[in-house]
């Protein structure tokens, strides 16, 4: 099985637009009203000098709103992360409410707003696949026919095999396994034995687990061991091509305090090269500033991106938007907060879930403090992980659309056919080429005359 990139172009299927199979990317080290209103949070003393267009673009990992229609195939049935995180004490979302998130097709919680300040819309995943891979790809305008190969069973033994050739160490545990207590009962042996850890999940992931503690008793990472685990990484993306070839390969470090093993926040991702005909690369290629946030720079394998920084956290994650929202940027801000997916949804931690979501509504007003008049917010999720379903893996859902801006209309746009509308909307905002996959919805939200 390959995992060779599809899209659609009219009722012809091809590979893409240059008719090749992506490339690996070996290393990242390299109111329903209609009525147009004023945005009162909007500082007009943030100007700038010259006219600049910038967009948003805000990714809440895992946040889904509801099972798609064919969420049965994916074992997913009354699948609902919106519904689940409810239900926490600390669900408290003003900001968000007051943009129109319960107003959302098919959303039966929350407290509606009797005149909303954002469009806001449900999107439905056209490709096959419910992970962050796909579900970011298609943002950007990539249909994905065909699921990315997952290993529910482990990866077969001609795989490892060739992985102990190559780095010359045995393997622990090859199985699915939650990251956080995959090092609780593996830890121990790999610290004695030397032996890697390695896991995957419902994902298309290859994961090695590694301590890069100072030694047994710190919470103190040694920098030879963290490139040591890079450099695996590295190797195993080599190795997992052709009809191996997953998503991602990911390190994931861990250090011990206080007698426990913990995961520390220098995780790499090395991800397959997306195709290049992707809003992401027609952006860059047209002049305008692609700024990544988070694991945007790992998702994309650095395609498309011209500049970028990792997150530590959430919280990190929104520090980092703004200080690039300061900065003469021509383009997009494209941010991913992976925490709701990491740390809460695949932990099945639904109160958890709810402060991380109240925490980043607090965050809103500095973000729409920093907007100029011409910006726009946008924002969404990639796929979903109800922390109260069964088992550890995502959901197949539907996810929020919410768009904000000084022209921006407050109004609802239905179901959305394909989360690609959000990338084919982003171009036309800016003036660029359109992309091959989705429908632009800007006329439909706009307050200009002219867009």
């Amino acid at each position: 099985m390959h995992s060779d990139i599809f899209v659609y172009i009219g009722e012809k299927l091809c590979y893409d637009t240059k008719g090749y199979k992506p490339k690996v990317y070996a290393s990242l080290l390299a109111g329903a009203s209609g009525d147009s209103r004023t945005v009162p949070h909007i500082n007009p003393e943030k100007q700038k000098g010259k006219m600049m267009k910038r967009v948003f673009l805000i990714v809440l990992d895992s946040f889904g709103i509801g099972e798609m229609p064919d969420a049965e195939a994916y074992g997913d049935i009354n699948v609902n992360t919106l519904r689940s995180v409810s239900q926490s004490p600390y669900f408290h979302m003003e900001h968000m409410r007051d943009m129109g998130l319960f107003q959302i097709d098919g959303v039966s919680v929350g407290e509606k707003t009797e005149h909303p300040t954002a469009t806001y819309a449900r999107m439905t995943e056209r490709s096959r696949g419910k992970d962050t891979t796909i579900g970011h790809w298609e943002i950007a305008g990539i249909y994905s026919p065909k699921p990315l190969p997952t290993y529910p069973n482990g990866f077969p033994e001609e795989v490892l095999e060739e992985f102990r050739i190559r780095t010359g160490r045995d393997i622990l545990c090859n199985k699915p396994y939650s990251g956080t207590q995959v090092i609780a009962d593996y830890g121990d042996e790999h610290v004695r034995t030397g032996k890697l850890i390695v896991y995957t999940s419902a994902d298309s992931v290859f994961q090695i687990a590694y301590f890069v503690g100072k030694d047994d008793n710190s919470s103190e990472t040694d920098e030879n061991k963290l490139n040591k685990l890079y450099m695996l990484c590295e190797s195993a993306r080599k190795i997992l091509t052709g009809d191996y070839e997953v998503a991602r390969v990911i390190a994931r470090p861990f250090v011990i305090d206080s007698d426990k093993y913990i995961r520390t926040s220098d995780r790499r991702d090395y991800a397959i090269l997306p195709p290049d005909y992707n809003l992401l690369n027609r952006l860059k290629e047209q002049g305008f500033d692609v700024a990544a946030v988070g694991k945007i720079h790992d998702i994309f394998a650095g395609s498309g991106i011209t500049m970028s920084e990792h997150s530590k956290d959430n919280m990190d994650g929104i520090d980092i938007t703004l200080d690039f929202m300061k900065k003469d940027i021509n383009g997009v801000i494209f941010t991913n907060l992976v925490e709701f997916d990491s740390s809460y949804g695949h932990r099945r931690d639904a109160k958890g879930y709810g402060k991380g979501l109240e925490d980043f509504d607090g965050r809103l007003p500095e973000i729409f403090e920093a907007m100029t008049d011409d910006d726009i917010l946008i924002i969404n999720a990639d796929h979903g992980c109800d922390p109260t379903f069964k088992g550890t893996d995502h959901t197949r859902e539907y996810i929020p659309l919410l768009v904000y801006g000084k022209h921006i209309k407050n109004v609802p746009i239905g179901t959305r056919r394909s989360f690609a509308d959000i990338g084919q909307t982003i171009a036309e905002y800016l003036g660029a080429e359109k992309i091959i996959n989705g429908e632009s919805f800007l006329q439909e939200i706009s307050a200009y005359e002219n867009v």
